[in-house]
């Protein structure tokens, strides 16, 4: 008996929860139906997705995934935006973690130390007190955690790889931030300085183009999904 149709998840985040109205939907579609037939019929319901479609990426059961992938019975779909980018230590071997409580920077990068290490490079981002000129209230950070876990695993492993550095870690927080708090916290260390350098700017930039996170500003007049960078082309959906 053949199939009539096949039932996706579908998950929204950061401004196109707002454009859809709501942070999940689930469809029965034709069997043989790809994810960019999905795209426009959300871009036909919802005229303001339409400005999304060149900029968004797509992902099938939390794995990145171009437009012509013919949807399956169960899978789970992702619309991502341009992504923002107890303690949060990460214990060896996990170089990464995404955390809920404060980032203890400085117990971070003390416990990455060794003896064969000429540098310890660390980057921390904070939440500034203004944007575009506009007092800065709080900012509140949200995640594909499953995805993001991955992503910041599969980073993680590429830098080694990609640098002559000894051991690294990648830590982010979600949810509200005050003002003057980390939000993102690298540390890498090197026998070199300037391979931990090169490393710490190279993670941080990618990290920004390719995990999804996002994060809402709150002013004193409103609240606005900050903008993102844009996607690698190798992983938008629109090509």
């Amino acid at each position: 008996m053949s199939v009539m149709s096949v039932r996706v998840r579908i998950l929204f985040f950061g401004q196109l929860k707002d454009v859809i109205g709501k942070s999940e939907d689930t469809q029965e579609i034709p069997p043989g139906t790809t994810l960019s037939a999905l795209l426009a019929g959300y871009g036909t319901r919802f005229p303001k997705f339409q400005l999304f479609a060149a900029s968004i990426a797509c992902s099938i059961n939390q794995e990145y995934a171009t437009t012509e992938t013919v949807l399956q019975e169960g899978d789970e779909i992702g619309l991502l935006p341009p992504v923002s980018g107890g303690s949060g230590a990460p214990t060896e071997p996990q170089r990464y973690a995404i955390v809920q409580a404060p980032i203890a920077s400085q117990q971070i990068a003390d416990s990455i130390k060794a003896g064969e290490d000429g540098a310890v490079v660390i980057f921390e981002g904070i939440v500034r007190n203004h944007t575009r000129e506009r007092r800065t209230l709080y900012l509140d950070y949200e995640a594909y955690i499953p995805m993001a876990i991955r992503q910041l695993e599969r980073l993680s492993q590429e830098v080694l790889n990609k640098f002559p550095v000894r051991d690294l870690r990648i830590v982010h927080r979600l949810g509200r931030l005050e003002i003057g708090e980390t939000s993102v916290l690298i540390v890498v260390a090197s026998p070199h300085r300037g391979a931990a350098f090169e490393a710490c700017r190279w993670v941080i930039d990618t990290l920004k183009k390719t995990v999804p996170i996002w994060k809402k500003e709150y002013f004193e007049d409103g609240a606005v999904w900050a903008d993102g960078e844009e996607f690698p082309d190798e992983i938008r959906a629109a090509k």
